[in-house]
């Protein structure tokens, strides 16, 4: 059907063209680095003591994972970091000397002292105080049935068969390095126009028809949740569990729920998180359209295996993937990530988290995750990762290292 329609290409261009001013996210507030330089390059004087809180738990194959990716890209393809910029052949080596370096089993003194020697650290521009928030993320498990019934009555959508992914740049080359543009052919007008908000899909009663769903669940923050996670697991009522992933969303901007109801004056800043949001929609039924039509970003599904995956289509580990803003810092990049964590063992309030520093790897991105002062952390699955991602919201300090030419 995409094909059928190219003939209105003109109306395509004016469309889009004026939807492109219209598609961001809100950035933190800090300062506007030059183009390309959302990260400073640091003097050795100035690099932080690398030291890892977890003892490099889970590092190494974290590490493996990027090289799968660096190693399926083009060899020549560059990576900027400031004023910099190396081939994915130089990250390949710069993954493997740190892997290297880990192997030797060297003392914290003496790692610190061969990064300060063999690889150049470049931290990011930050906030106007030069701090990134960080937030996390999680994979959920909710209970689920592969086909509706009384109880599982909310459908897991997969990607519609109408969604239309619109690329600019093969129209004219002044649109090279805009993200790509979401769509649908209206069949009344057969025009092309932007594809259906959250409330508009959720008013769709044969919805279902153009994105057959993968599962249902039992309960509409459930899929909500599924949807900010980006992935997780459904506890089927025919036993055992089905992984789902992101497979595409409708191209609106991402709202957050959690600001409208701070704005409102529901939630006090201060007690919000995660959990905060369920028990307020669990007390307020009759204001759930309100709050969760807010965000007319809406996300689809598929099932698969193994995952979850970021968006450079790798496994993503716990506490050593972040995603970052792609379109500033180098995808698959080694990172130095140092902000608080609560005690795994005793999940205290947000106030008792002690500092922790992790070496983490950039391999995802996200909706919410716009500008140089944000990083999400991925925790994995369960108890202590449901905690932790749902109350984290943490201002630290996130730095990039490449072995020095």
């Amino acid at each position: 059907m995409r094909f059928n329609f190219l003939y209105i290409n003109l109306f395509v261009f004016c469309l889009f063209a004026a939807l492109l001013s219209g598609c961001g996210v809100p950035v933190p507030k800090g300062p506007t680095p030059p183009p390309g330089m959302p990260l400073t390059k640091l003097s050795v004087g100035q690099y932080p003591q690398f030291f890892d809180s977890r003892g490099f738990e889970g590092l190494a194959p974290s590490m493996d994972q990027s090289l799968v990716y660096f190693r399926r890209v083009p060899s020549s393809r560059k990576y900027t970091y400031g004023k910099d910029s190396f081939d994915a052949a130089h990250m390949i080596r710069s993954m493997e000397t740190f892997k290297t370096l880990l192997a030797e089993n060297l003392s914290p003194d003496e790692l610190d002292a061969r990064i300060k020697k063999e690889f150049w650290v470049y931290a990011s521009v930050g906030n106007a105080q030069g701090k990134v928030l960080f937030t996390g993320y999680y994979e959920p498990t909710y209970k689920g049935s592969l086909e509706p019934d009384d109880t599982y009555v909310y459908p897991v959508y997969s990607k519609p068969l109408d969604l239309l992914q619109i690329d600019l740049s093969l129209f004219s080359d002044k649109y090279k390095g805009h993200k790509r543009l979401t769509a649908r052919v209206n069949p009344q007008s057969r025009q092309v126009v932007p594809y259906f908000s959250r409330q508009e899909i959720n008013g769709i009663s044969d919805f279902k028809s153009q994105a057959p769903p993968v599962a249902w669940l039992e309960n509409r923050v459930d899929r909500f949740f599924l949807e900010i996670q980006g992935s997780g697991r459904v506890a089927l009522k025919q036993g055992g569990e089905l992984r789902v992933h992101y497979a595409g969303s409708n191209g609106k901007a991402y709202r957050s729920v959690g600001r409208y109801l701070i704005d409102k004056k529901e939630i006090a800043k201060e007690n919000m998180s995660m959990q905060a949001i369920r028990e307020w929609l669990e007390k307020n039924p009759e204001r759930m359209d309100e709050v969760l039509h807010h965000n007319q970003s809406f996300v689809f599904f598929k099932a698969g295996e193994g995952g979850p995956f970021g968006s450079i289509n790798v496994a993503v580990t716990p506490l050593r993937s972040i995603a970052t803003d792609q379109k500033l810092f180098p995808n698959g990049g080694l990172c130095f990530a140092q902000a608080a964590l609560p005690d795994p063992y005793a999940l205290e309030p947000l106030a008792q988290w002690k500092q922790a520093s992790l070496f983490v790897l950039n391999q995802d991105t996200g909706g919410a995750i716009k500008g140089p002062a944000r990083a999400d952390l991925f925790f994995g699955n369960g108890a202590y990762a449901e905690f932790t991602a749902g109350h984290m919201n943490v201002y630290g300090q996130l730095y990039f290292l490449v072995l020095k030419p």
